[in-house]
């Protein structure tokens, strides 16, 4: 990093994706599956789509033991993304096994029983210095799931006021409840508690329909919806739902709606990431890196960055597994729009 450059700083979780190669076959008996084990992770995807579009952007990550755990480091390095914030852990790297529907979205597999990414101590983020950050991120599993998820929550009230604060729930309902849940301490109770901190500290929230359906059952309305998640404290408010109009939410301001582009898609494994580094990349390359400025700015210049963040988040989906674009494929993809 540049000194005096004030970067997106993503924390979160490092996951191998096995993901299957339907071209190769199950063997002649049927039972042996091919897989890709491929780099992924809401923290890895979304810091590897920002520095493939150019953003400073530090990656705050345990990296964990195993054979892949090397390749997942490499991943980084190779799209531009600091490094040198992760912490060597004795814990194992986490894996998710991804089955594909006909539609393309994904149905997901973990074996994550005692791995490194829900591990923070204090100690281990007392090195994040606040001068030095534009915007922090934080999400999915390694945010609500302890005993880490309680230091998460401490850097981000420390951060808060001093940076943008971002945060995607990202919720992995066979990790936050149930046998599987349980095991990992979680529940729905807590596991909305400790989210509901990290929102109301929040400037900007990227949730999905999805999430949604977890943490509000029933909820039919997502116009309603996106108004109450903004009234809740964050500045601004993204809810995506797959292929239907995103709608962008700000607080006492009416709910608005932005097409999504149409693309063909492979398969929709990272798009909600790619979405969330596209438009915090637009957001700080903008000059907007504090809440401030975020509530300062214009709805029409928000939806401009909202429209190429899903633009960044619908090439990902012409792809396999989490493969964002860089800022040149944005720039022509933009200029055929």
């Amino acid at each position: 990093m540049q000194p005096g450059v004030r970067t997106l700083c993503v924390l979160g979780e490092l996951v191998v994706d096995l993901l299957p190669d339907p071209s190769a076959g199950a063997g002649p008996e049927g039972t042996a599956p091919h897989y890709v084990a491929r780099p992924g992770g809401n923290a890895l995807n979304v810091a590897v789509a920002a520095g493939r579009l150019g953003a400073p952007v530090r990656l705050l990550a345990r990296l964990g033991t195993g054979p892949l755990a090397g390749h997942l480091r490499r991943h980084a390095e190779l799209s531009g993304v600091d490094t040198t914030a992760f912490v060597d852990a004795a814990e194992p790297v986490s894996l998710a096994v991804v089955g594909l529907g006909p539609d393309g979205s994904p149905d997901y597999g973990f074996h994550v029983l005692g791995a490194a990414d829900w591990q923070w101590t204090d100690d281990e983020l007392a090195r994040v210095d606040a001068d030095e950050v534009g915007a922090l991120h934080v999400g999915s599993i390694s945010s609500w799931t302890e005993p880490g998820s309680a230091a998460v929550a401490r850097l981000v009230s420390r951060l808060a006021g001093a940076a943008l604060i971002s945060v995607d729930p990202n919720i992995r309902p066979m990790l936050a409840e149930g046998a599987v849940g349980a095991s990992l301490g979680n529940d729905r109770a807590r596991v909305t508690r400790r989210l509901a901190e990290l929102v109301a500290h929040a400037d900007l929230v990227k949730v999905s329909a999805e999430d949604l359906a977890w943490l509000e059952p029933g909820t039919t309305d997502l116009d309603d919806a996106a108004r109450r998640w903004a009234e809740r404290g964050p500045a601004l408010v993204v809810l995506t739902d797959g292929g239907a109009p995103l709608r962008i939410a700000r607080p006492g301001r009416p709910v608005l709606h932005r097409e999504s582009p149409r693309v063909d898609v492979v398969d929709t494994v990272g798009a909600g990431d790619s979405l969330a580094a596209g438009l915090l990349t637009g957001l700080l390359d903008a000059g907007i890196d504090t809440r401030a400025s975020l509530e300062a700015a214009s709805d029409e210049q928000l939806l401009a960055l909202v429209d190429d963040a899903a633009l960044v988040a619908a090439l990902n989906c012409t792809r396999v597994g989490a493969d964002p674009p860089t800022s040149d494929e944005l720039a022509a993809a933009r200029d055929r729009r």
